[in-house]
């Protein structure tokens, strides 16, 4: 699915990403884990072409993401809240993205439905425009425009950071049955370790723009996370 090889992004005479080689399989669920500075958004803007690297590939079904624009109409992301259009409803923006993305008004409607429970109601007040609501309903709104137009590969960097607990708690029954019963690809970041070992089948560490452990989850996978990060703690 995504083929990473020889990146390297510097600032100044510094490396933010140093990564040598990265494969991520169709159906997988990636799980990206580091500390403050680790490299987590600087890997994902990469991927999205939203930044350019100083050397090396990224490539999405085989296509370099830099020569080709096709990896986007089966992608889905959210990294933060500039990805949003403020002065438009929630509706209108969901409604603009499904129109990009070929989804009827009818299909966008009824997949609404299907998430109510995770959106609420408070995004669909009518004369609300996204500027006007809560971080976390923000963040739900992102969120959920990733997923519109089924795409193959999400994106979502620090989804449950503004989320209240049952939303936390909806969005990871989500993402799993997204991954289980769609085969869809899902990178992820957080700083959450619980939620990372829940929803991820595979979790890569960053630490100082290089991976410093690549492993599949298991039902020890927490324990080692603490383990590794408590090493940081003074």
């Amino acid at each position: 699915m995504i083929i990473i090889k020889d990146l390297q992004k510097k600032q100044g005479r510094y490396f933010q990403l140093s990564i040598e080689h990265l494969q991520i399989n169709q159906g997988e669920s990636f799980g990206l884990l580091g500390n403050n500075g680790a490299g987590k958004t600087t890997l994902f803007r990469l991927i999205l072409d939203l930044i350019e690297s100083n050397s090396g590939t990224i490539s999405i079904q085989g296509k370099p993401v830099h020569t080709t624009e096709d990896w986007k109409f089966i992608t889905g992301s959210f990294l933060d809240e500039s990805f949003l259009i403020d002065y438009l409803s929630a509706l209108e923006y969901f409604e603009m993205l499904g129109k990009l993305k070929g989804v009827s008004k009818e299909k966008l409607l009824e997949l609404i439905e299907t998430y109510r429970s995770f959106l609420g109601d408070d995004m669909f007040v009518k004369g609300k425009f996204i500027r006007d609501l809560s971080k976390g309903n923000k963040s739900k709104v992102g969120i959920f425009s990733a997923i519109i137009g089924t795409p193959k590969l999400i994106i979502l960097d620090e989804p449950f950071a503004n989320l209240d607990p049952s939303s936390q708690i909806k969005l990871k029954e989500i993402l799993k049955k997204k991954q289980r019963e769609e085969g869809t690809t899902l990178l992820i970041s957080s700083h959450d370790l619980k939620h990372m070992s829940e929803v991820s089948s595979r979790i890569v560490i960053l630490h100082n723009g290089e991976i410093v452990k690549d492993e599949n989850t298991n039902e020890n996978t927490l324990k080692e996370l603490e383990t590794y990060f408590a090493k940081f703690v003074d």
